[in-house]
């Protein structure tokens, strides 16, 4: 399930219930029948059309520029999947719909993971599905959907305040509500220097950005575009969940004496890639889609509140044994965001206090900074989940305030907030901030500054990790480096 806020507080879990009316059900059986998507993984990427010579006709110029200024490699896993496969897919699915005689086969290419190596097809006919995995192009398949009989009904908030309260101001306190939670990792040093974000792009992978195009405190924000990964994608991008909304006013919130966000200044891409309606293996694919989208974009960080290890109508389906960086799509997807010059930082999850009680994936991802919760007085959150990983690594690897943090609703008002989701953007925030002071740092000699100047650094463990990070520290000995 995504752990990472569904969970977090009875307040939040009662606001984001569907209302039922009188009489009504709070669910509408799901539209268009019973469908289902497939992953296909790929034996290769002959016939791909591209050359790693060329990597222009696929990925932006500021994304090959961020491999160049580190110093990093095209590889094979960056060229798109092949064309030849996707046409034999095409033609095989065609002709597998036009023979059934007795229903209307449809279907459909939803996307692909050209890291990965696969494709996602979606169709109402099991035969063709089946027939597609005998492809020779093919070397493996697996279900990751099946269309749910029921869902919520969908209510659209489409409201929100156009100023903030007299109370909401903290006058005289520039941070206004974000005081605490910028100076407890010492990033209001950075700000003071005039590091606060200016020319770092960051993506936030999330479920919805509710009234993030209208609310005025979000109006400064430098938002450079948006994208809905999730299969249909959303008539109603801005008025699904708030979480995500809640997620970027931690970072892009500049509203002096109300709220100011760790990065005010770096540029935002909002990419929605977590289903509300189900919890099913195929977010995964959304999530790694809209991964490597921000790649192609040339994002250097992505922030990241999402989690995953127990899905709808697949029981068993993820064990513990398996937080090891690389068995889920997920997390070996995330393993790869180091090596090509970006930075995630995801949250540890909320299962601390549930029979799971660790992180799950891609917190258990490896070169990424996975970020716990801690209160006011630098304590563990008891929800925050704990590690180590299944190899041994210490997890999380660092603490910020996530209980609570402050941040908007999306109807515009200042809030407080429990979960690691929230600590995981104030981290990643100052992360971008701390890059901006020291552009010629590689992501991973970012990472390894803020993991090596945490307070617990000399003595790790797998409740608090590396500890609270002093960004302020880690870049006083970045340059001196």
């Amino acid at each position: 399930m995504m752990i990472t806020w569904r969970i977090v507080c009875v307040l939040a879990l009662f606001l984001c219930l569907p209302i039922t009316s009188a009489g009504g059900s709070s669910n509408v059986k799901y539209p268009g029948g019973k469908f289902y998507i497939y992953r296909y993984t790929l034996c290769d990427k002959q016939g791909t059309g591209y050359s790693l010579e060329h990597p222009s006709r696929w990925l932006s110029h500021k994304s090959i520029e961020r491999r160049k200024r580190q110093g990093l490699l095209l590889d094979s896993t960056d060229l798109p999947v092949s064309h030849k496969y996707l046409r034999m897919i095409e033609r095989s699915a065609e002709n597998i719909a036009k023979s059934n005689k007795k229903r209307r086969a449809e279907w459909t290419i939803i996307g692909t993971s050209r890291w990965n190596n696969t494709v996602l097809v979606r169709s109402n006919d099991t035969t063709l599905l089946n027939h597609l995995q005998t492809l020779p192009c093919i070397a493996k398949a697996e279900r990751v959907w099946t269309s749910p009989d029921s869902i919520p009904r969908g209510i659209h908030k489409t409201t929100y305040h156009e100023a903030f309260s007299p109370w909401d101001s903290i006058k005289g306190e520039h941070y206004g509500h974000g005081k605490e939670q910028i100076e407890m990792l010492s990033g209001h040093r950075l700000h003071a220097i005039g590091m606060r974000g200016k020319g770092m792009t960051i993506a936030v992978l999330d479920g919805g950005f509710q009234n993030a195009d209208g609310i005025p405190a979000l109006q400064r924000a430098d938002i450079a575009g948006a994208k809905d990964f999730v299969y249909p994608n959303s008539r109603f991008f801005y008025q699904e969940t708030d979480h995500g909304t809640k997620v970027l006013s931690t970072m892009a919130t500049n509203e002096p004496e109300v709220l100011t966000g760790t990065a005010p200044e770096a540029r935002y891409w909002l990419l929605r890639c977590e289903d509300q309606q189900t919890e099913q293996p195929v977010e995964e694919d959304y999530w790694a889609m809209a991964a490597e989208f921000a790649d192609s974009a040339g994002v250097d960080i992505i922030s990241s509140s999402l989690g995953y290890n127990d899905y709808d109508g697949y029981p068993g389906y993820y064990h513990q044994r398996d937080l090891d960086g690389q068995t889920a799509l997920i997390s070996r997807t995330a393993s790869m965001l180091g090596r090509k010059g970006i930075i995630l930082v995801n949250s540890a999850g909320n299962s601390g206090m549930g029979p799971w009680k660790k992180i799950a994936f891609p917190a258990d991802a490896r070169e990424i900074l996975t970020v716990g919760a801690v209160n006011p007085e630098r304590k563990n959150a008891p929800f925050s989940g704990v590690g180590p990983t299944q190899d041994g690594r210490v997890k999380p690897d660092v603490m910020a305030s996530g209980s609570p943090a402050a941040l908007l609703s999306g109807r515009g008002t200042v809030v407080r907030d429990m979960g690691t989701s929230f600590s995981t953007p104030i981290v990643a925030g100052l992360v971008a901030c701390l890059w901006q002071a020291l552009p010629n740092k590689t992501a991973l000699e970012i990472i390894n500054l803020v993991r090596d100047n945490c307070d617990g650094h000399a003595n790790p463990d797998n409740i608090y990790g590396y500890g609270i990070p002093n960004f302020w520290r880690a870049y006083m000995i970045g340059k001196l480096e």
